[in-house]
């Protein structure tokens, strides 16, 4: 997404504060279906789909170019999400981490 730089810091940090607490209100992985459906059209949920499906996939030292056959993400974008990955602000590593230690139940079929 492009860096949108507002007149309004304050209020853009506010909504974006009230949406991060309008997604920890959701309580499993239905309602954040549901959530992220009417919140993001289909190919902004499908980038974020895309980008997640990366991570692992970097984590477990796969080449960008395998990553791409295997996902159809680009290589710039793989790269992209490297970069946050080893540089960016620690989400990702976060939820990795915390996907890859679910209980069982939790983990995709």
């Amino acid at each position: 997404m492009k860096d949108r730089r507002t007149p309004f810091p304050e209020r853009d940090a506010l909504a974006e504060q009230a949406l991060y607490e309008a997604v920890l209100s959701l309580r499993d992985a239905d309602e954040c279906r549901r959530f992220f459906r009417d919140l993001l059209t289909p190919a902004e949920l499908q980038a974020m789909a895309d980008r997640w499906s990366v991570v692992p996939l970097l984590n477990q030292g796969l080449a960008y170019r395998r990553i791409n056959e295997l996902t159809g993400v680009s290589v710039t974008t793989v790269g992209r999400i490297a970069r946050f990955l080893s540089s960016g602000n620690g989400g990702y590593e976060i939820a990795l981490a915390r996907t890859q230690t679910a209980t069982p139940e939790r983990k995709p079929k």
